[in-house]
């Protein structure tokens, strides 16, 4: 029998994938955070930190590192994007 290996996700993965498609398209997305800021940028890739941290990294104008644990709300304002909001 294999050993099952636990992701370390901090958000479920079907989620993480539309992060990983928003990055892979370089949407630009609206995010809401647990604050209710919100920050609107292109989304260009996710990493995760030696302490299983995960962020959304976005450009507005600089690189930004949005942790995925607080974002509530993610709305794609491209144009024809392949999904247009995802509530986490």
């Amino acid at each position: 029998m294999k050993e099952k290996i636990m992701n370390q996700c901090s958000i479920s993965c079907e989620l993480h994938d539309y992060l990983e498609i928003a990055c892979m398209y370089g949407y630009q997305v609206k995010l809401t955070l647990k604050d209710h800021q919100t920050v609107e940028g292109k989304a260009l890739d996710t990493l995760t930190t030696a302490e299983k941290r995960e962020y959304l990294v976005i450009d507005n104008g600089q690189k930004q590192q949005i942790e995925l644990n607080q974002i509530v709300k993610m709305q794609v304002l491209t144009p024809n994007a392949k999904f247009t909001k995802v509530i986490f």
